[in-house]
């Protein structure tokens, strides 16, 4: 995934506006909607105030893998679940499992 699509992806989470994004880094309208275009891409101040802002890593993203996982996917999974709160965490968990014991039944047909 690239930068722009996560930055998107970020924004709809949150669901807030690239002006509103924009008025909380007091930059330009504009340069954020160059960056979530893709026309454009934030220097290394900015992509480390993006992080902070999201509270997620700069590696998460510029699209790269953290050690510990083994896809963008799990790395998704895994700064989703660390923006739940400790109830939502537990259903989540549970939902998974959930899952998993669907894929077991499936696959055992």
């Amino acid at each position: 995934m690239c930068f722009n699509e996560i930055l998107k992806e970020l924004l709809s989470e949150r669901g807030l506006t690239q002006k509103q994004l924009a008025r909380e880094l007091r930059i330009p309208v504009s340069t954020l909607g160059g960056y979530v275009q893709g026309t454009s891409e934030p220097d290394f101040e900015m992509l480390k105030a993006l992080a902070g802002y999201f509270e997620v890593t700069t590696d998460y993203l510029l699209g790269m893998n953290a050690p510990h996982t083994a896809s963008f996917q799990e790395d998704t999974l895994l700064h989703i679940f660390r923006t739940l709160t400790s109830e939502q965490q537990e259903i989540y968990i549970e939902q998974g499992r959930a899952f998993s014991k669907v894929r077991q039944k499936t696959q055992a047909k």
